[in-house]
């Protein structure tokens, strides 16, 4: 005989659990699009200098002056893992690929600003984590339903 009473989570508020059923796939695509979107920003500000950034040749210089030498190709390699995995993360489209590069190269930002402490107030790693721990979600769990991958019928 199996026993199925540790495979249901009891919830607190029963009466809730057709409203956290019906949101699942809305709360899954909310995640990944937020996460796309934050990428996709700070891709522009490093790559084209958009929201106040600094463009590919200060981010550039930025890169140089703490050490990823050379400057040009660490900068625009992250900004293009920003911009393009953003767009593909916040699209649905080759997800599990796109979170894999964001996962790299946030495990590289989590412990480049560890050195600050955690908060993100003195340019700590918590911003960091948040984002890796998102962008591990969307490569275990893929992009959902809402997605181009699933119109598509692939999930890689």
């Amino acid at each position: 005989m199996t026993d199925t009473s540790a495979s249901a989570p009891r919830l607190i508020i029963p009466a809730l659990g057709s409203i956290y059923s019906s949101l699942s796939d809305f709360a899954q695509a909310a995640l990944r699009i937020g996460l796309g979107g934050i990428l996709w920003a700070h891709g522009m500000q490093k790559l084209f200098g958009a929201f106040n950034g600094l463009g590919i040749a200060g981010n550039a210089a930025f890169f140089d002056k703490v050490g990823y030498s050379p400057g040009m190709f660490w900068g625009t390699l992250v900004g293009c893992t920003e911009f393009a995995g953003g767009v593909l993360l916040a699209l649905g489209l080759f997800t599990r690929p796109a979170a894999f590069a964001v996962v790299i190269f946030l495990i590289n930002a989590v412990y480049f600003t560890s050195g600050n402490g955690f908060f993100w107030t003195k340019v700590g790693s918590e911003y960091s984590i948040l984002l890796l721990l998102v962008a591990f979600y969307m490569l275990i769990h893929g992009a959902g339903p809402w997605s181009l991958d699933r119109k598509l019928g692939r999930e890689l």
